[in-house]
């Protein structure tokens, strides 16, 4: 079984009770994002999120925007799935990237349920939880685990 492989079906397990594939870590994402042509990441962040925070640094094409919900006011994204299908092929494996993995899991459903069958939520997301004080990227996350990202 080849690393993506062993990845894929571990985040099956870690999530079988979902409606979507299943849930990476973000170490997991970094590794498939770096190792499968097939992956592809999908920011469901706002746009502003992604501009004034920071963004994951992988290639451009292997990775796509789609807001789950709009910036300014944070209603929801009523053109989410014409402009997934645009950006992402059915066949793909995508995995689903917000700030601390709560859009994430709705995005990778909504996803799914348009007929995307490789869905996966990337757990504690960019930035994570906050911590005591209320800072982020202290606690969990792709910036706390040191993974690549470029800043704002």
């Amino acid at each position: 079984m080849s690393t993506s492989e062993s990845i894929l079906a571990a985040a099956r397990r870690r999530a079988a009770d979902q409606p979507y594939a299943g849930a990476v870590t973000p170490e997991e994402a970094y590794a498939l994002l770096c190792d499968d042509p097939r992956v592809k990441l999908v920011d469901v962040r706002t746009n502003a999120e992604r501009d004034w925070v920071g963004r994951v640094a992988v290639p451009e094409s292997r990775q796509v925007a789609v807001q789950w919900v709009t910036y300014p006011g944070g209603a929801p994204n009523p053109d989410f799935g014409a402009q997934l299908e645009q950006v992402a092929g059915k066949d793909e494996v995508l995995l689903f990237l917000c700030r601390s993995g709560v859009r994430s899991r709705h995005g990778a459903r909504a996803a799914t349920e348009l007929g995307f069958a490789e869905c996966y939520d990337i757990l504690e997301g960019f930035e994570g939880d906050r911590d005591a004080e209320g800072h982020r990227k202290t606690v969990g996350g792709w910036c706390k685990a040191g993974l690549p990202w470029i800043g704002a």
